[in-house]
């Protein structure tokens, strides 16, 4: 495709909840600029979870150069600072090559962090961080709420992690998260030209494509899956790649806690939350001036982004 000159590199994002389609947009859309896919979904960098991440699966990976995707073990702590660094590293490359960059996944912090820069929060005091990390949630938000009450508010009181990273940064660094967060630095976004496309297909339709991939996943391979992830004993319990939807409920069937039908009825229903969580954030906290997309066909959505890129 013969694309206007411009004098910042272009870059297409497909960004979209779950099961919205966004890997076979990005296929086709590579195929038909010979673009480079770049996966934006936080479980598919895990080589462990192909099947049950909806990885593309190797034929679909041979259609177009694909980058990202199922490349970091389990045993790592992976981080959208990581990703967004890895990202510009892909998106030059392909530029090198005379590729279109085409970035493809609904994880909303890795997409913000590659376009918007990372707050420069210095590293945590290990001692601070073994203290806070011990703490229960509820005694975290407690001392949360007395030195950085508008993060205490914010935050959800059981939510362990984003709790305790709150308070581990005002402790140690004697600011608050959202202090640090207002100097982001090193975002891509000022120095390229982005085209993005978020798909926002009819929510019933979503839900039933979800519930259906599910039950694809179990019968294809998740649970197999998942029974060599969890007998690993290089891979901690607390490992980010044991916390992909789907995981939890196919351990609970593993071990007896769970009947098979049970288990996946709680992986659909816990899928279906994850992609309105992601639906509510593109709709809404997404830039107003990206354009949306509720077609739910491939091919009128790669010509409607292909429209986009001759802009």
């Amino acid at each position: 495709m013969n694309m206007p000159h411009s004098r910042k590199p272009r870059v297409a994002l497909i960004a979209g909840p779950t099961a919205s389609g966004k890997s076979a947009l990005a296929i086709e859309l590579a195929q038909r600029t010979g673009g480079t896919v770049i996966n934006a979904d936080s479980a598919q960098v895990y080589a462990e979870l192909r099947i049950l991440s909806a990885r593309p699966s190797p034929d679909e990976e041979a259609q177009a150069p694909h980058r990202l995707f199922g490349h970091v073990a389990g045993t790592e702590n992976y981080s959208a600072a990581r990703w967004a660094e890895e990202a510009k590293a892909e998106v030059a490359a392909a530029h090198a090559g005379g590729s279109l960059p085409i970035l493809a996944g609904g994880t909303g912090m890795y997409i913000r962090t590659l376009l918007d820069g990372i707050a420069p929060v210095p590293e945590i005091d290990p001692a601070i961080r073994a203290e806070v990390r011990a703490l229960p949630v509820a005694e975290g938000h407690r001392q949360l709420a007395q030195i950085d009450p508008q993060a205490a508010a914010r935050l959800n009181p059981a939510d362990t992690t984003r709790v305790a990273r709150a308070l581990e940064v005002v402790r140690s660094t004697g600011r608050t998260l959202a202090d640090w967060q207002r100097e982001r630095v090193g975002g891509i976004g000022g120095a390229i030209d982005l085209v993005p496309l978020v798909l926002l297909p009819d929510r019933a339709w979503l839900a039933e494509r979800c519930d259906r991939r599910l039950a694809a996943m179990f019968d294809d391979g998740a649970i197999d899956e998942v029974h060599a992830l969890t007998a690993r004993d290089d891979i901690p319990a607390n490992a980010p790649v044991r916390r992909a939807i789907g995981v939890a409920e196919i351990v609970a069937f593993l071990d007896g806690s769970l009947m098979r039908d049970e288990a996946l009825a709680r992986a659909q229903t816990a899928t279906r939350q994850y992609a309105k969580r992601q639906y509510t954030w593109l709709r809404h906290q997404s830039p107003s001036d990206w354009p949306r997309e509720d077609s739910i066909e491939t091919s009128k959505r790669a010509t409607h982004f292909a429209r986009l890129l001759q802009h």
